[in-house]
């Protein structure tokens, strides 16, 4: 019998990337739901979003999911400020990815181009690290006046953004990431073309996904 997994998504853009890392998994069916408006009301300040994130959580475990995972950072650390009384797996896109980065020694270069989210994914590593008694040496760079792009559905200029930032910093290190899920396909493209490993949200995902729900 096929799991429902219900994905919650700060933006609709970041629902393709999930249907095709899973596009080969037939145990699972993918069920979205998309909430822009947390973005927007994020960068007036976070009170109150906690008890809405909570109340979307329930909403769609009511809708015979068998798990839900959280692809927006925001939604994830909103997450730190309440209780939730859910009987199905909660599955944080960041966790495998965490893991990844508690694994590299030298200096890594984390990227981003929402500056919103920042905060709330360095404290959440960091808590990681701490949790599994792992260390971290990372720096962060956010490659500005990026992310509206995407916002308002300039996916190329937000890629080719993104793509020349990676071979500027690539100069310089070796080690690299890149933090949202927005910013996956161009990970994947200058890989390609450059050979470079770059470290991204769905690189472990998938297992880790089935692990939590089977």
């Amino acid at each position: 019998m096929r799991k429902r997994l219900g994905c919650l998504h700060a933006h609709h853009s970041n629902i393709e990337y999930i249907e095709q890392a899973f596009q080969n998994i037939e145990k699972v069916e993918l069920v979205h739901f998309v909430d822009p408006g947390l973005i927007q009301q994020v960068s007036k300040g976070t009170d109150g979003l906690a008890f809405k994130v909570k109340e979307q959580l329930g909403w769609m475990e009511s809708c015979d999911i068998d798990a839900i995972l959280i692809t927006c950072t925001n939604y994830i650390a909103l997450l730190e400020e309440v209780q939730l009384e859910l009987s199905i797996p909660i599955i944080k896109i960041d966790e495998p990815f965490f893991e990844t980065l508690c694994e590299e020694k030298q200096l890594h270069t984390i990227l981003f181009t929402n500056p919103e989210t920042v905060e709330g994914t360095m404290n959440r590593l960091q808590q990681y690290a701490l949790l599994h008694e792992k260390s971290i040496n990372t720096e962060v760079k956010v490659i500005d006046n990026t992310f509206e792009l995407i916002i308002h559905g300039k996916k190329n200029a937000y890629n080719n953004a993104i793509i020349q930032t990676l071979h500027d910093v690539a100069g310089e290190r070796n080690h690299i990431s890149v933090a949202q899920l927005s910013m996956v396909e161009a990970a994947r493209q200058f890989e390609k073309e450059s050979g470079v490993t770059i470290i991204h949200p769905l690189k472990l995902l998938v297992k880790f996904v089935m692990g939590s729900i089977e």
